[in-house]
């Protein structure tokens, strides 16, 4: 497949939404970008009228993992088809041998309740408690020791968007033969792994976030060495390399897809429009812009007396604390401004699409907010 540099003014004619809202609320769920929502709509129209494939349909999977992968360069035998996060790190939960599995205290349920379903009589489930709002990383790899088989991690957590240390991480579970499990929903399509130098033995991507594909298309990238550790959780017709329905005896797929679920058809056709168009974004610059947004944003909220919720790596999503949640919640209306505005905390986060403009007109709204 061909793909044709997009710019950032080129990105953002993807969103129809942005002509009527500011949206800092990606954290959540991005706005739908024209080429999901044509291919998604010609599936419904074409399943209206009876139109349709169902095999081609079946194919979208396939070709996903095959632009996953280039997108993340990895290689395609190291991608399964997921349906969410909470479905990988339940594969790989299921795989691991008998040990202690270090987690942060307040990880995001999906990345926290499966190692909390071990059985307790085989695995010891570390729960590494907050300090001043955040995991710190000397916290987690003061609890990595030889018995851990698995350190689980998000690289960035929506609850304070603070991005982890994951070098650091990865050298204190490779210095004592552990796994490392990254959840990478809330960075992936802006922040990116350089899986050649740090070596993550499993990361785990819901696209439905930065990645903008439906909901219900998510991965999982397998380090080479540790493919044959897994096992399908629910071994399917799909579960089989050679394409059949009835009779046969069970026979793995080849790499990471022998993990791969029996995948719902219409998110993966959502995903297979939108996924070219990050491999055609200039990635350093993606990162670079968010990040430069997120730090301004940060700054002239500090002026207004505003503070982030916790202190570590910043990153494109930024959590402050207030004292107004009607108040910000009506600003923030009135400016056309889509943000999650808790009791406590005001969250937002900034994709490729958004602006200086937007950062301005959000400021503008909390100013407001403090009057």
């Amino acid at each position: 497949m061909t793909v044709h540099p997009l710019g950032q003014a080129g990105f953002r004619r993807l969103f129809p939404a942005l002509s009527r809202a500011v949206w800092l609320d990606t954290p959540g769920s991005p706005p739908g970008a024209t080429p999901v929502t044509e291919a998604l709509r010609t599936a419904l129209d074409n399943w209206s009228t009876g139109e349709f494939s169902w095999l081609d349909w079946d194919r979208a999977p396939a070709s996903c993992r095959e632009q996953v992968a280039a997108f993340l360069g990895v290689s395609a035998a190291s991608v399964a088809i997921m349906g969410s996060v909470a479905e990988a790190a339940a594969t790989v939960a299921a795989s691991l041998p008998p040990g202690r599995v270090v987690v942060p205290a307040d990880e995001f349920r999906s990345n926290l309740y499966p190692w909390q379903a071990l059985d307790p009589g085989r695995h010891q489930v570390v729960l590494v408690p907050a300090r001043d709002g955040t995991v710190r990383t000397e916290d987690l790899i003061a609890e990595v020791d030889d018995r851990t088989v698995l350190l689980a991690i998000s690289e960035v957590l929506t609850s304070t968007g603070v991005r982890a240390d994951l070098p650091a991480l990865r050298a204190a579970t490779a210095s004592h033969g552990a796994r490392l499990f990254v959840d990478a929903s809330q960075s992936q399509g802006v922040l990116r792994i350089d899986f050649d130098e740090l070596c993550p033995d499993f990361v785990a991507v819901h696209g439905y976030k930065w990645m903008l594909c439906p909901r219900g298309a998510a991965w999982l990238v397998v380090r080479d060495d540790r493919v044959t550790e897994l096992s399908a959780l629910a071994p399917s017709w799909h579960s089989d390399p050679e394409h059949g329905y009835f009779g046969g005896v069970l026979r793995p797929q080849p790499g990471a897809a022998r993990c791969d679920t029996s995948a719902s058809w219409l998110p993966w056709i959502g995903a297979d429009a939108v996924l070219d168009v990050h491999r055609a974004l200039p990635s350093d610059e993606v990162e670079r812009h968010c990040l430069r947004l997120a730090a301004s944003f940060t700054q002239e909220a500090r002026e207004l007396g505003y503070r982030p919720v916790a202190h570590g790596e910043a990153s494109h999503i930024v959590v402050l604390r207030h004292t107004g949640r009607r108040r910000v919640a009506e600003a923030f209306a009135d400016a056309g401004v889509r943000a999650n505005v808790l009791p406590d905390r005001l969250r937002v986060g900034f994709h490729f699409f958004n602006t200086d403009e937007d950062v301005a007109t959000a400021i503008t709204a909390l100013r407001s907010a403090a009057t």
